[in-house]
């Protein structure tokens, strides 16, 4: 009784679908990727830095 079956998930799924519509929840979609890969791209510039801008910090040239 804890875990729930396929059936109960499809009957959710449904109930979402009538609620919110699929334009609404293609929509939430779209900007929970772009959010994802927003957050990907910020940490994967915060873990490489530009080696331009490291350059620049220490001073030396171009």
């Amino acid at each position: 009784m804890g875990s729930l079956s396929i059936w109960h998930w499809l009957i959710v799924l449904v109930i979402v679908m009538l609620v919110f519509g699929t334009k609404k929840l293609r929509n939430v979609g779209q900007d929970l990727g772009g959010a994802v890969k927003g957050f990907k791209d910020g940490m994967k510039s915060a873990v490489a830095p530009d080696p331009q801008a490291i350059k620049e910090q220490r001073g030396e040239p171009g």
